[in-house]
């Protein structure tokens, strides 16, 4: 089935979710050439209202909070994705790994896992941060190794039932070797879950660098980013000023538009009928 066609019979749902998604990714790209000022160009005073020089007013510095908003986009989305995807390669391939050699590989790597796991993921990651420092290398390699975690548990859960089966089989019997099963016979099989629990996944990586940002460990200034503006615009709150809510509605947007592509693709890899 192609795309187009498979679009054409998605949910609405989907639909809205698609295009949620295609707006911040076209803001991401775009970013320079959609916005009128820098990144960190001062415009005017601070906590501006709205209004035709500022489309969102001005955040605490007097930087114009759309322009923040779009290269946020870029910027949250861009690290995420990079990190969503690291995790990825990670944890499925010790999964994939544990599931077929088996035995003493699988015991270490899995009580390995349940070590890491034993610990609070933001407690974990704060207490990492503050002895690596901050960065974007550090805050990449961080979250990746906490969420590669969880897609070891089901990378190995989902490859134990495919390596029993009779083709996996044939191919020990041909004498393949464990690469070629983990990338022709395991993986093809397996995809339908990973994909599926990648934009989880990713939500998760999303939400959790926009908290680190909120409490100073994320992404630093004077980068945009999503959770760092909450936190930088937060004291307007106690005037009446509603600009810290741009950010937050943002992370909020996104976050809904990848579940509802999320639920949509689980509903087609189940099989279920309408």
């Amino acid at each position: 089935m192609s795309f187009v066609k498979l679009l054409r019979q998605s949910p609405w749902s989907a639909r809205i979710g698609i295009c949620i998604v295609l707006i911040n990714v076209f803001a991401a790209v775009f970013a320079p050439v959609i916005c009128r000022y820098g990144e960190t160009e001062l415009v005017n005073d601070v906590w501006m209202s709205p209004g035709d020089d500022n489309l969102l007013g001005t955040d605490h510095m007097g930087r114009d909070m759309f322009t923040r908003l779009v290269y946020g986009a870029r910027n949250t989305i861009a690290i995420a994705m990079v990190t969503t995807l690291l995790a990825f390669f990670i944890g499925s391939m010790m999964g994939f790994f544990a599931a077929i050699l088996g035995g003493w590989t699988d015991l270490i790597l899995s009580r390995l896992i349940d070590v890491l796991m034993a610990f609070p993921t933001l407690i974990f990651a704060l207490v990492v941060l503050s002895v690596v420092g901050t960065g974007t290398v550090p805050l990449i390699c961080v979250i990746s190794l906490i969420a590669a975690t969880r897609v070891y548990r089901l990378s190995r859960a989902v490859a134990m039932d495919i390596e029993v089966m009779e083709f996996v089989e044939g191919a020990r019997l041909r004498g393949e070797k464990i690469w070629w099963l983990m990338w022709h016979e395991i993986l093809p099989n397996a995809l339908p879950p990973l994909v599926a629990e990648f934009g989880l996944r990713f939500c998760f990586v999303f939400l959790f660098i926009a908290s680190l940002s909120f409490l100073g460990l994320g992404i630093q200034p004077p980068i945009a980013d999503w959770g760092g503006m909450v936190r930088e615009n937060s004291g307007a709150i106690t005037f009446g000023i509603m600009t810290p809510l741009f950010p937050a509605a943002a992370i909020a947007f996104l976050t809904v538009g990848i579940n509802l592509i999320v639920d949509w693709f689980l509903h087609i890899s189940s099989g279920l009928k309408d």
